[in-house]
C-alpha cells in the first residue's frame, strides 16, 4: 500500500496516473544492467518515480574518466565498485525503494538467475556481447527489454517485448566493431532518461512504448527520429527456424 508520505512524495505524478498507478509502480521489479554513464541517469529517475523494487548490476571500479558522464559516481569514489556507489546515492534520494546492488559480471551462465523475477530488463551496457545474453534472458523468460546505446552525441533506444516485437539481434544481427568510444556526458543522459520513460510507460500501461520502432538521437542537429523495425524470421535468437 501507498503510504501518506508516499503519496505527498508522489503528488505531481500521481495527478497524472492516480494512486494506483503509483501502487504499480511500488509493486514492480526492475532490472538494470550497469551502472554507468546509462544506469545513472536510468537509475536515478526510476527511484525518483517510485519503482519498488531495483537491481542494478555491475562489475565496474568508479574511475576518473568516468565522471564526465556517470552522474552517481563523484570524486570521493574513485576506486569504489559503482554497483556500491551508485545504490549509496539512491537510497539517499528514496529510503522506499528496495535497492540490491550486486557486483558480479553478466554472463551466459548466470543472467537468467540475475534478472530472476523482473517485469523489465534494462540494458545500459556499453557492449553487444551482454546485450545478445540480455536479449537471450528476456526472450526466452518472456520479458521486454529497454534497450539503449550511445556514441558521440548520438543515441537509440528501443523497447523490446518476446513474441511481440524485433528481438535486439533482428535489429543488429551483425554487432559493431569492439572501440573505446567517444562520449560526451549529455548524451547518455539523454538516452537513459528516454530509457526511464519507457519502462515508466511500460508499467503504467499508459503511452505508446517504442515497440517495433527504433529511436535515434541526433544530438549535434538537435533530432529526434524514429525508423520501424520488423522482425526478422531468420533471426537466430527469435526466428521461426530457431
Amino acid at each position: 500500500m501507498i503510504s501518506e508520505s508516499e503519496l505527498t512524495r508522489y503528488a505531481r505524478q500521481v495527478i497524472l496516473f492516480g494512486k494506483e498507478g503509483q501502487e504499480s509502480l511500488k509493486k514492480a521489479r526492475v532490472f538494470i544492467a550497469g551502472a554507468g554513464g546509462l544506469g545513472c541517469p536510468i537509475a536515478l529517475y526510476l527511484v525518483a518515480a517510485g519503482i519498488g523494487h531495483i537491481r542494478l548490476v555491475d562489475n565496474d571500479q568508479v574511475d576518473l574518466s568516468n565522471l564526465n558522464r556517470q552522474i552517481l559516481h563523484w570524486e570521493k569514489d574513485l576506486g569504489r565498485r559503482k554497483c556500491d556507489s551508485a545504490v549509496e546515492k539512491l537510497k539517499a534520494l528514496n529510503s522506499n525503494v528496495i535497492l540490491e546492488a550486486l557486483d558480479i559480471t553478466i554472463s551466459g551462465s548466470n543472467a537468467d538467475d540475475l534478472v530472476g523475477s523482473a517485469d523489465l530488463i534494462v540494458d545500459a551496457m556499453d557492449n553487444f556481447d551482454t546485450r545478445y545474453i540480455l536479449n537471450h534472458v528476456a526472450f526466452c523468460n518472456k520479458i521486454p527489454l529497454v534497450h539503449g546505446a550511445v556514441r558521440g552525441f548520438d543515441g537509440q533506444v528501443t523497447t523490446i517485448v518476446p513474441e511481440k516485437t524485433a528481438c535486439l539481434r533482428c535489429i543488429f544481427p551483425v554487432p559493431p566493431p569492439p572501440e573505446v568510444f567517444p562520449v560526451i556526458g549529455v548524451t547518455p543522459g539523454i538516452i537513459g532518461l528516454l530509457q526511464a520513460n519507457e519502462v515508466l510507460k511500460f508499467l503504467l500501461r499508459t503511452g505508446r512504448p517504442l515497440e517495433n520502432r527504433l529511436l535515434i538521437w541526433n544530438g549535434l542537429e538537435a533530432e529526434l527520429d524514429t525508423i520501424g523495425i520488423t522482425r526478422d524470421p531468420c533471426c537466430e535468437e527469435c526466428g521461426e527456424k530457431h
